[in-house]
């Protein structure tokens, strides 16, 4: 499903170049359960932003399905991004002035679903995820776990093929932490989704199907 090839990421910094990431390959089957690893600074945050197109390569390509993704330009770039990858990151980044149920609305108002049709289907990941009694509850009004849950449903409500997730226990105590791999796992196999983890839990990354290890911007194994 994902193929990467020799992809390369720099930046300038002063008057030095530095490298990010370094002649990267890593190829991701349909519904594979893939954890990357690896010490802070190794490039896995930057290598899931670009795999999900948030940021682009210095060099090198990224297919999906074939199609080389930073070939589109502007909004069919984002269009592929909205319907095709789920985002969820550490610090779960709901929006405070909302509620859980109009968090988990909003992908679907951008990619200009009916807001029916939005609503309800925000209802109905809200249920799935455990949370249908706090439709109404603000982010502030949540646990840390409602909250991750609450951004999951978020992530899931355009129906993406891909969910990218940047350490989705890493602010979670372990009880905590173990539900939403639960969650995850169950949803992984009522929707065939492809899941990419970046963690630092050894216990997460135990339990998916592979485990990428990085380090100083390279696959290491």
């Amino acid at each position: 499903m994902i193929e990467v090839r020799n992809l390369h990421k720099s930046f300038i910094s002063g008057n030095r170049r530095v490298d990010v990431l370094t002649a990267v390959d890593l190829t991701v089957e349909a519904g594979e359960r893939v954890a990357v690893v690896g010490a802070s600074g190794a490039g896995k945050t930057t290598l899931m932003h670009i795999l999900g197109g948030l940021d682009r390569p210095s060099s090198g390509s990224v297919h999906f399905e074939g199609q080389e993704i930073f070939d589109l330009k502007g909004g069919l770039l984002d269009a592929f991004r909205n319907r095709t990858i789920g985002f969820v990151f550490q610090f779960h980044q709901l929006l405070p002035e909302f509620t859980a149920l109009e968090n988990v609305m909003l992908p679907a108002l951008i990619g200009r679903w009916p807001r029916a049709r939005a609503e309800q289907g925000a209802r109905e990941l809200l249920a799935e995820v455990g949370l249908e009694h706090r439709l109404t509850h603000k982010p502030g009004e949540l646990s840390g776990g409602e909250q991750q849950r609450v951004a999951i449903a978020r992530a899931l409500v355009m129906q993406p093929r891909i969910l990218l997730a940047d350490e989705p226990t890493g602010n979670l105590d372990s009880a905590t932490s173990d539900e939403i791999y639960r969650l995850l796992q169950t949803l992984h196999e009522a929707r065939g989704l492809t899941l990419l983890i970046v963690t630092h839990d050894a216990t997460l990354a135990g339990r998916m199907d592979r485990v990428v290890r990085m380090a100083d911007g390279r696959i290491a194994g």
